[in-house]
């Protein structure tokens, strides 16, 4: 069995606190991305587009920090896993455990959005394209062609 010196020890330690507390901080991401997500299907539902939208913005953030977040927690996996700092990975098995089921989550969520849109997007397409045009058959007078007469013009000298 190897040794390891107390400074290689509290290295290890200090690693997966910080480990653990990127991959908690990518989890409160996910959770908070998994709310935009539902709070995103009731504006479709609900046919609110500036809530769509604000909500649309939030998630473009949310997602934008997960994807920073990724950035470091992928080096610091493989950081983790090359130092062989094995204290209490059960606690991080669990995070990222919970981590892949909100990812799940997400994906499930994100989906389900883009079939309510897609939906509502063909319903709408379908109510325009039933619209009757009262001004169809109407001729505009500004549509007419009028002739002007040569007799008509007068000629202005300066």
């Amino acid at each position: 069995m190897e040794q390891i010196t107390k400074e290689e020890l509290e290295q290890r330690i200090a690693l997966l606190k910080k480990f653990r507390e990127l991959l908690e901080k990518q989890r409160a991401k996910f959770r908070e991305y998994l709310s935009v997500l539902e709070k995103q299907e009731t504006s479709i539902t609900t046919e609110n587009p500036e809530t769509l939208l604000a909500h649309t913005e939030l998630e473009q953030q949310v997602v934008a920090n997960i994807m920073s977040l990724q950035k470091v927690i992928v080096p610091m996996s493989e950081l983790y896993k090359e130092r062989g700092a094995h204290l209490e990975e059960e606690s991080v098995n669990t995070i990222q455990k919970d981590l892949e089921d909100l990812q799940h989550k997400v994906l499930i969520q994100n989906q389900k959005n883009r079939e309510l849109l897609k939906t509502h997007i063909v319903q709408i397409r379908q109510q325009i394209a039933t619209l009757k045009n009262p001004y169809k058959t109407a001729r505009s007078v500004y549509a007419e062609k009028s002739t002007v007469g040569v007799g008509h013009l007068v000629a202005v000298e300066a």
